[in-house]
């Protein structure tokens, strides 16, 4: 289609929006951009906003490719259609609904509730933000046949999303994402939608929900009488103006951590995350604030959590004192070494627990699995995946933990998804363990390092916006798909796994074997030096995602430098050969 088509196409469909029934200051906007900016209504229109497998992401404004009240509305709607269908033999259908702190999210989640209650499906809402995983945890608690969180998690300022939970508290997964897109789909205008549902109607969800969600937190605690022993540990918390700000501190005063230090900055509920640039806690600079309160409280350990509270970033001091900020690899070693070896000591470990982890998460977890005798699986990237293990194993195995390298983990299954309120109790649970051993949480990640491999990781993300950059991933992917390399900085590629055809090669002797986990657009080279490349688009932001992954053993302590000096060089002429750098 040449640019002549598009912007027909795209003026056909603003006028049809024109002539619905919006609001006067969208159609005011819509005129505006027609008669004074044509890029930005082809980009407000030239296609659809995906509602895709976990729901709606996108920048908010006026128009098809935008989150407003019209897409959410047509969203709902199918998502209503979806369900009482599904369930039409039921008397009673509910849906629970959340939101986080950016702007619009109070309007969507009211709008979302308002259809449902339309539709005659009962509507759970909560009476102000809170942390997604909560919504999951209110789902399975209150017997909902879904749920939403509006929730663009960790995005930049101009965007808001929508995502959509099943009756196990995970998000939705096949066959149901499928059908609710193709219900989402066959909504062909906004007339369609029943926006008129009566707001009386709305069930609001507040402080007894909250106790009962903290309560369960709690009981994820392995070693309670060091909590109470060590309980002056000192811990600076940031939510980075985000659903946090109450349920994380809650979480660790009820564990009994009394020296809890917050960034008052950040702690103002603000959409327009005022102090960030991004609020993203893999993004160093939206630590500073939180690790300059540290430096001036002299604390052991730095938490900031995301807008909806679902993934946590940390800094800890190192062997001069120093604050270091560990990456989500790293944390995610940490929580699960500190789960599995308390398991181990403790006796509670059966030969019936297991531990998930996603295929670009660091395979030092599956490591740590092999030593202490528990099962792990490999699922695709997120936490949707790891719900359904828990869902596929329930009455027959039992779930310790899990998580990714992108700062997400999940502890326990009384939630489906991943869970930054729990993970900081673990991990505050976690520094008063090291402290009783006269050590800090940077000791025990050395020890880790001694114990098993000395695993490195890095990510690099190149970053396309638009169609033009959509359609620019798209090749790149197919570019490595038509001509994998057959080594990369002098190291043989010897397995290709490539997870969109389900197949596994091996390079050598050719021989193909099935991947027995759902479709999806990743790319993985395995070499011969052990290092491991993976290679996805996002499915949430407009851009490409490389994964490096290389590990060597460490046999002593003084060996360390040397041994990261030779691990981040590797990952550096990795990225040099892929013309990353």
């Amino acid at each position: 289609m040449n640019n002549e088509d598009i912007l027909s196409t795209v003026k056909e469909k603003a006028t049809s929006w024109l002539e619905s029934p919006i609001d006067e200051a969208s159609k005011e906007s819509i005129r505006n951009m027609m008669a004074e900016n044509e890029p930005e209504l082809i980009e407000s229109f030239y296609k659809d906003l995906e509602f895709g497998t976990g729901g709606l992401r996108g920048i908010m404004g006026v128009g098809t490719n935008r989150m407003n009240i019209y897409t959410v509305g047509m969203a709902t709607q199918g998502l209503c259609n979806y369900l009482l269908k599904q369930f039409s033999g039921q008397d009673e259908i509910s849906v629970a609904v959340a939101h986080d702190c950016r702007n619009n999210s109070p309007l969507f989640a009211e709008i979302t509730a308002q259809i449902c209650v339309a539709n005659n499906i009962k509507a759970y809402l909560f009476d102000e933000l809170r942390p997604t995983p909560e919504l999951s945890f209110a789902i399975r608690h209150l017997g909902c046949q879904s749920g939403v969180v509006v929730t663009a998690s960790h995005n930049p300022k101009e965007y808001n999303g929508y995502k959509v939970y099943w009756e196990d508290g995970g998000q939705i997964i096949n066959p149901h994402d499928v059908n609710i897109i193709n219900e989402v789909q066959q909504i062909k205008s906004i007339g369609e939608v029943k926006f008129n549902g009566d707001r009386e109607e709305i069930i609001k969800l507040g402080e007894e929900m909250d106790a009962l969600y903290i309560n369960e937190v709690a009981k994820q605690s392995l070693n309670p009488e060091i909590i109470e022993a060590y309980s002056d540990v000192k811990i600076v918390y940031t939510p980075i103006h985000g659903t946090g700000v109450k349920m994380v501190p809650r979480a660790l005063n009820k564990l009994g951590f009394k020296n809890i230090y917050n960034v008052p900055e950040q702690d103002v509920i603000d959409g327009n995350f005022p102090t960030v640039v991004s609020p993203n806690p893999e993004e160093s600079a939206a630590l500073d604030l939180a690790l300059r309160k540290a430096d001036e409280v002299g604390a052991d350990l730095v938490m900031a959590t995301d807008p909806d509270a679902d993934r946590v970033g940390i800094a800890v001091r190192d062997d001069q004192g120093d604050l270091v900020l560990l990456n989500g690899n790293q944390t995610a070693a940490l929580l699960t070494y500190y789960l599995l070896s308390q398991w181990s000591e403790k006796g509670k470990l059966t030969g019936k627990e297991y531990i998930v982890k996603t295929v670009v998460t660091t395979e030092l977890i599956a490591d740590m699995a092999r030593h202490y005798h528990v099962k792990y699986y490999d699922v695709l990237t997120g936490f949707k995946f790891i719900a359904d293990i828990i869902k596929k194993n329930e009455d027959k195995m039992t779930f310790i933990g899990g998580g990714e390298e992108s700062y997400g983990f999940m502890i326990g299954d009384f939630v489906r998804d991943k869970d930054a309120v729990a993970s900081c109790s673990i991990l505050a649970e976690l520094a008063a363990w090291a402290r009783s051993q006269d050590k800090s949480v940077y000791d025990i990640l050395m020890d880790i390092h001694l114990k098993f491999s000395f695993y490195l990781e890095s990510l690099i993300n190149v970053v396309r916006k638009g169609k033009s950059g959509a359609e620019e991933i798209q090749k790149m992917m197919a570019g490595f798909r038509e001509n994998p390399p057959v080594t990369i900085n002098g190291s043989r590629v010897t397995v290709i796994r490539d997870y969109l055809e389900q197949i596994t090669i091996d390079t050598a002797s050719k021989k193909r074997t099935a991947i027995d986990l759902p479709k999806s657009n990743v790319l993985q080279f395995l070499l011969e030096n052990g290092s491991k490349i993976s290679v996805r688009p996002s499915g949430t932001e407009p851009k490409i995602k490389f994964y490096f992954s290389v590990y060597h053993k460490l046999k002593k302590m003084s060996d360390f430098d040397h041994v990261k000096m030779i691990l981040e060089e590797r990952i550096l002429n990795l990225k040099k050969d892929l013309k990353l750098l």
